[in-house]
């Protein structure tokens, strides 16, 4: 009777010495898991969600989240304005659930970045305001895009890209940009 006692207390100890090793590898499994999302695909687990995004340079910008790239998302603020957010510039948000997207793989996923998304605005010809992560602010038109910087023809928002109105052409530094919101004509 004392060996089947001694076995069994044995047995018990090596049983809880399994399930909390079992529970530790689990516990450094989801540590890694979590070690390698991105904010990006945080923000994917909230399309469709209001979120308030404090960006450098811009401030807070309120929004739902109606997109979402590799290093940019879309915020559709109230009056159906869009903002494009960059993904580097944002400090803070603020409305997340627990939700997380599935990392988008792929070349093509890869190329839908930010400026694919700056591309998309240029083909538009609408007048925009980019905020810049030091505070400031452009208006104009986005004429192209390349690989690290954006053109902007900077002229009034209550007039079209026009040679006549356009009062220059400024290089901005994509590193530089916080946010690009689409504005409609006669807006500041």
């Amino acid at each position: 009777m004392r060996w089947q006692q001694l076995f069994a207390e044995l047995s018990a100890e090596l049983e809880a010495s399994e399930i909390a090793a079992e529970r530790a590898e689990d516990a450094a499994r989801a540590r890694l898991e979590i070690g390698a999302v991105r904010l990006a695909d945080r923000l994917g687990g909230a399309v469709g969600r209001e979120l308030a995004v404090r960006c450098r340079g811009a401030g807070e910008l309120r929004g739902v989240v109606t997109e979402l790239g590799p290093d940019w998302l879309l915020l559709t603020e109230a009056g159906a304005r869009e903002v494009l957010v960059a993904v580097p510039a944002v400090l803070t948000v603020a409305g997340l659930d627990r939700g997380t997207a599935v990392p988008a793989g792929g070349d093509v996923a890869r190329r839908l970045d930010l400026r694919w998304a700056l591309r998309g605005l240029a083909r538009d010809r609408g007048s925009v305001q980019v905020l810049l992560d030091d505070g400031g602010a452009l208006t104009g038109t986005i004429d192209r895009v390349g690989a690290d910087f954006l053109e902007l023809a900077e002229h009034a928002v209550d007039q079209p890209r026009r040679g006549a109105a356009v009062q220059g052409v400024r290089a901005v530094a994509l590193d530089a940009v916080a946010a690009v919101r689409r504005l409609a004509p006669g807006v500041d």
